[in-house]
């Protein structure tokens, strides 16, 4: 739990972080460079990242050498702890944190972005204030989210499958399709209610490539994600039953082998007002 009192800060499962970079990393470090060319994040005395996961965003952001600091922060130590023993650059700092109760003062940061985490916090809302209160008048704040019911082939794919043999799936399929900040136009009226200035969202296009079937399940049967979480509910034969459904709707009448997907973001940047 944490400052928002009874609700959860977050509801992803972290479990693994090399088993996360399976599930989900690997995709994070492949937009994560288009996110902040959008985000137009091209110097910064000091950068949060909200939301840092295993450090995707905040690995990019290092690779820019006008970008002279920056923090990143995640709810999840495991996933902390997994990004500090990747980490060779002095200037990021990650540490434990939680989004809706921010561990920094007023105005510490000239820029901040979030990739891909605010539809897992239940007080997305509070974040947003929160990222708006610690970054400077006439910074940049970004989001990312997937378009979860629009634009991700591969989520489909699994709960699709998975609510055709399920009726519990139906109702996990139905929250991960309608979760706050996924669906369209959801992250552009966050901003203008968090008072952001000259606020403009896009949608940003990435290919996930898979390189057979195995690659595409195996991280379903790890400990990270609403993917995983769901499958670890599910008997010894009804996941036996599930996989073998996905794998028909992984080949489509092909032999097994490489599959690309089409996986798309809402992106959304607004700026700090002047004070």
């Amino acid at each position: 739990m944490s400052a928002t009192g009874s609700v959860p800060t977050s509801t992803f499962m972290a479990g693994d972080g090399s088993g996360y970079e399976r599930q989900m990393g690997r995709w994070s470090r492949i937009l994560a460079p288009l996110f902040v060319d959008f985000a137009g994040i091209s110097e910064g005395e000091h950068v949060l990242d909200v939301g840092c996961g295993t450090g995707s965003l905040a690995f990019t952001l290092s690779q820019n050498p006008n970008v002279r600091n920056i923090s990143a922060i995640d709810y999840s130590p495991i996933y902390v702890e997994y990004a500090k023993r990747l980490n060779k650059d002095p200037r990021v700092q990650f540490q434990v944190g939680d989004a809706c109760a921010l561990p920094f003062e007023d105005a510490t940061f000239d820029h901040c972005a979030s990739l891909l985490v605010l539809a897992f916090i239940p007080r997305a809302d509070l974040a947003v204030r929160e990222m708006r209160r610690v970054t400077r008048p006439g910074g940049t704040v970004a989001g990312s989210m997937w378009d979860a019911r629009g634009g991700l082939i591969m989520s489909r794919i699994f709960w699709d499958t998975a609510a055709m043999l399920d009726q519990r799936a139906v109702e996990r399929r139905a929250r991960a399709y309608s979760r706050p900040m996924t669906r369209p136009g959801d992250l552009a009226r966050a901003w203008r209610d968090a008072g952001f200035r000259d606020t403009s969202d896009a949608m940003i296009t990435i290919r996930m490539d898979f390189a057979d079937f195995e690659d595409f399940w195996t991280p379903m049967e790890g400990k990270d994600g609403p993917f995983a979480e769901y499958v670890s509910t599910l008997s010894i034969e009804g996941r036996s039953k599930l996989r073998d459904a996905v794998r028909l709707a992984y080949l489509d009448g092909e032999n097994d082998g490489a599959r690309s997907y089409a996986a798309t973001a809402w992106v959304v940047k607004g700026r700090v007002p002047e004070q």
